[in-house]
């Protein structure tokens, strides 16, 4: 009975996806015309939303998610994050629905697995892993996209500081400030640089100061040192202050503290580097200690 339960569940199961990704896959993408027409018009925007045109299947089933479930479905998007990585929501969307299923019907194909060997689960077990599995892994998109900005981030502050020196070069030669941030970022070829010369070429166009341009860029991907460079990039534009001085001294903080972090973290590694070593000291300890400790138990 179980077996035969088990078949049926997967049949079930594989008829049902087969028919959404179907009718998913065939739907036709509708462009999103507020999203083109912010592009269209020159102002600034980060927000990884809605593609103008969803290609993949992924996409497209992101798409139809964002349309037809509830917001209060995806609990928490990590909005920054996403825009930070330049991951569509449609696509995040739709890593998420693919996750879910496939936590899903692993504990489906392997309670019928079981069945076939003659070791059946009770019904029970199979629709509890289902819902669990399905859970857990409808969250892990969340954790990737976090700990994949963390790790941008990180390499976005380090080739920030590069790019302080370089604006303060570019000011001691007597470049503008405006020219100064644009020659700067046009020398590396990281996305950082490529991101900050996107960011610069954007608010040239569009007609805005490029320190604003760079405030809306770190309050969205939740870039603190961009912030403070932007800060001092509007004192130097707005009010003609010293700029090299203060940009050296911005990047030379950036570095300490990011040497400090390093050194903590790499303490942190050496001291849990010590657990495995009295581990063994104490199974060494043991094995010396269990003969004699056998000989003294009565027969």
């Amino acid at each position: 009975m179980i077996p035969e339960l088990s078949l049926v569940l997967i049949a079930g199961a594989l008829i049902g996806f087969g028919l959404a990704g179907t009718v998913i896959w065939f739907t036709p993408a509708v462009p999103d015309l507020a999203d083109a027409l912010r592009r269209l018009s020159g102002s600034p925007t980060h927000q990884a939303g809605v593609a103008a045109a969803s290609t993949t299947g992924k996409e497209r089933l992101g798409l139809w998610a964002m349309r037809t479930l509830p917001a209060g479905v995806w609990i928490r998007t990590p909005t920054r994050e996403l825009a930070l990585l330049r991951i569509p929501l449609v696509r995040f969307y739709g890593d998420k629905l693919i996750f879910a299923l496939l936590g899903f019907v692993i504990p489906v194909g392997l309670a019928g697995f079981l069945g076939l060997l003659g070791m059946p689960l009770p019904f029970p077990i199979p629709v509890l892993g289902c819902l669990v599995l399905a859970v857990v892994m409808f969250f892990i998109p969340n954790y990737n996209a976090i700990d994949d900005a963390k790790k941008a981030r990180l390499e976005f502050n380090r080739a920030l500081g590069a790019y302080i020196d370089l604006v303060a070069l570019e000011r001691t030669n007597g470049a503008g400030v405006r020219q100064a941030m644009e020659t700067a970022a046009s020398i590396g070829d990281s996305w950082v640089f490529t991101r900050l010369s996107e960011e610069l070429t954007r608010s040239r166009w569009s007609g805005l100061p490029p320190w604003d341009a760079l405030h809306t860029l770190a309050g969205e991907l939740g870039l603190p040192d961009l912030d403070d460079f932007a800060d001092i990039m509007r004192l130097s534009g707005e009010e003609g202050a010293a700029s090299y001085a203060t940009l050296r001294a911005r990047s030379a903080a950036m570095r300490t503290a990011m040497l400090n972090d390093e050194l903590t973290e790499a303490n942190a590694i050496g001291e849990r580097m010590t657990i495995p070593g009295s581990l063994l000291g104490v199974i060494f300890m043991a094995i010396l200690l269990a003969p004699s400790l056998l000989r003294m138990l009565p027969a």
